[in-house]
């Protein structure tokens, strides 16, 4: 990490990009020291990767000093071949936030105007429209960086809140502000870098902390739901196969199980074993979290790093390397998704038991069924997410496409990965959706016999909200707020108010 610039964690993401930001705006001292390195160097007579030559294969040829400001500018243009749906707007405002970090490090030699406009498009809100297809993930996130940079030279459009665009000349007029000149190496330091891939990747983890603990909420619903055993969650058990993951999961169901007295009143049932979807949480959730921790790591180190090309030393040394490639990120980010896809997976199974009738809970969670069909189509719809979930786990990391007439003959296709992770996110989020809503059906057929601490309060929070039912109803009524409750983090907050602390 450079000297006196605040590190990123993926915990404090966006309280740190904020402190980031500001920093970046009283002292822009590391970008005017890169940047008169640049312009030392177009001066010596010497050829510069991207400064004073042309790009990929045609890195070897020069290009005129009257020219290169045109090199600068016909790069965006060339380089936007972005296609597909738009980068979600919180992640293409997270991308444009840490391109202005990345820049402010001072290794990239861009200009002061260049630099400063990208701040007021952040403290403006201007957040450029990105296409979210278009890059291989090596020499940068080429297209989409364009795109993200189009607006500073009167192209390309910005993203609104509503979802629409409008074309960035329209908007850049609007807010009394004209386009800029691109000088010498700008261009090149605007789409060489990661932050389409490290955009996504700290958007989804920074949820997925959250959804973590949600998990071991929603397992210890439907274990006290299902009257499973807490045997399995013993702590001499986890003792000896000491992941750290799964001493944490099985240190959380057992916080949430204190004081139960569903647990009291089968204690001495006589069922030996339950299905795996409940006795195996700790080694299944626990093993997520752990190729999480292993991802988060990734990207906190990659947001904090330098991935242009050249890169600009403050002893006057311009060196070209391969600090684009998005490979670190490729891998970890597959991992993730991979991670989230086995969350929504063992959630689904767990979904299935409660339907099925065990243990004096009704077929489907309705006492008349047939007339009503119950809880079974929402099963229906979480199994269609894990299933698609398996193929979006498809890694992309493992394929490459060699690129500029095999200049680049190695990319990571880590601009897939990361796509990929945020749809699984979206797909795990609507299934602990369904298992909240079906798990709190199933505890009420539990009462008055009241569940752990901690199940009863997310337990009773969850009916504040929405009502039991007995008869068939629009499922949608109740899915909407309850993803609404899985993504704001409400429940977890609720039960750590309750005095029960998740880890």
């Amino acid at each position: 990490m450079v000297d006196g610039a605040r590190a990123i964690t993926i915990a404090n993401l966006y309280e740190d990009l904020g402190v980031s930001m500001d920093a970046l705006r009283r002292s822009c001292d590391r970008v005017d020291e890169s940047r008169s390195v640049v312009d030392a160097a177009l001066l010596d007579g010497k050829a510069y990767y991207g400064i004073n030559t042309g790009f990929g294969i045609l890195a070897g040829k020069r290009i005129d000093l009257d020219r290169l400001e045109m090199l600068q500018r016909n790069l965006l243009l060339s380089h936007a071949v972005g296609v597909g749906s738009l980068v979600p707007r919180a992640i293409a405002r997270l991308m444009l936030q840490l391109k202005i970090h990345a820049l402010g490090l001072g290794y990239s030699g861009v200009s002061r105007t260049t630099f400063d406009r990208l701040l007021e498009f952040e403290q403006r809100d201007l957040v450029p429209a990105i296409p979210s297809k278009g890059s291989v993930g090596a020499s940068g996130d080429l297209a989409p960086l364009a795109h993200l940079a189009l607006p500073l030279v009167g192209y390309g459009y910005f993203l609104l809140e509503d979802g629409s665009t409008v074309p960035a000349d329209k908007a850049l007029a609007t807010a009394g502000l004209t386009p800029i000149d691109l000088s010498p190496k700008d261009g090149l330091s605007l789409i060489n870098g990661t932050q389409l891939m490290s955009g996504y990747g700290a958007y989804v983890l920074e949820r997925t902390l959250h959804l973590l603990k949600l998990a071991d909420v929603l397992a210890a619903m439907s274990l006290e739901a299902l009257q499973g055993s807490i045997v399995p969650f013993d702590s001499r058990i986890q003792a000896i196969r000491p992941h750290v993951g799964q001493g944490h999961v099985a240190a959380n169901v057992r916080a949430l199980l204190v004081d139960s007295e569903i647990l009291e009143s089968h204690r001495n049932c006589g069922k030996v074993q339950d299905p795996y979807s409940l006795r195996c949480v700790p080694q299944v959730h626990g093993a997520s979290r752990d190729a999480l921790a292993y991802a988060v790591a990734t990207v906190e180190t990659e947001l904090n790093s330098v991935t242009d090309n050249p890169l600009v030393f403050q002893d006057g040394s311009i060196l070209s390397g391969g600090n684009f490639h998005g490979q670190p990120l490729a891998l970890s980010l597959d991992t993730a998704a991979i991670a989230l896809a086995e969350l929504g997976s063992i959630a689904e199974r767990r979904i299935y038991l409660l339907l099925a009738g065990h243990d004096g809970l009704p077929t489907l969670l309705m006492n008349e069924t047939g007339v009503n069909s119950g809880f079974m189509i929402p099963q229906y719809t979480a199994a269609s997410l894990v299933s698609e979930n398996k193929v979006l786990c498809h890694p992309a990391s493992v394929d490459s496409i060699p690129t500029s007439l095999g200049q680049e003959d190695h990319v990571s296709m880590g601009s897939i990965s990361a796509t990929k992770l945020y749809r699984v996110l979206r797909n795990v989020e609507t299934i602990f959706s369904i298992e909240l809503v079906t798990a709190a059906q199933a505890l009420d057929y539990r009462l008055p016999l009241a569940p752990g601490r901690g199940v009863k309060v997310a337990h009773e929070f969850v009916r504040s909200h929405l009502p039991h039912r007995e008869e068939d109803y629009l499922f949608q009524e109740d899915l909407r707020p309850c993803l609404d409750l899985v993504r704001s983090g409400e429940i977890q907050r609720a039960v750590s108010q309750a005095g029960i602390d998740l880890i």
